[in-house]
């Protein structure tokens, strides 16, 4: 499993995942909790690839340690998974995937 490679950033990466989807007004908490089931639901409707796919595109597209990740809705009411990613260099590369279907839609230093 990808994952296991990555001790320490799968709490990170878990905790960072989804964003603003819920309706205005909501708590924090209530946000996190809309957030996170749209984005099960996103999953569970194939509308988003999972978190190990995408990690492992991420892998093959920038190389690094992933250090941030963020489900988002992006142009035009689509998808789109937001990384991270902390280079061998030293650099944060920023990587937007389409998350339905994995295409690179942006992939730049920070």
């Amino acid at each position: 499993m990808i994952l296991s490679r990555y001790p320490f950033r799968t709490l990170l990466i878990a905790a960072a995942v989804v964003s603003a989807l819920a309706a205005g007004g909501a708590s924090a908490d209530d946000h996190k909790k809309q957030s996170h089931e749209a984005a099960r639901q996103a999953l569970l409707r194939k509308e988003v690839l999972p978190l190990t796919r995408i990690l492992a595109i991420a892998a093959q597209r920038a190389p690094g340690e992933v250090i941030e990740v963020e489900l988002e809705q992006g142009d035009h009411g689509r998808l789109k998974y937001d990384l991270k990613i902390l280079a061998k260099t030293g650099r944060i590369r920023e990587l937007e995937l389409d998350a339905k279907t994995g295409a690179t839609l942006k992939l730049e230093d920070d």
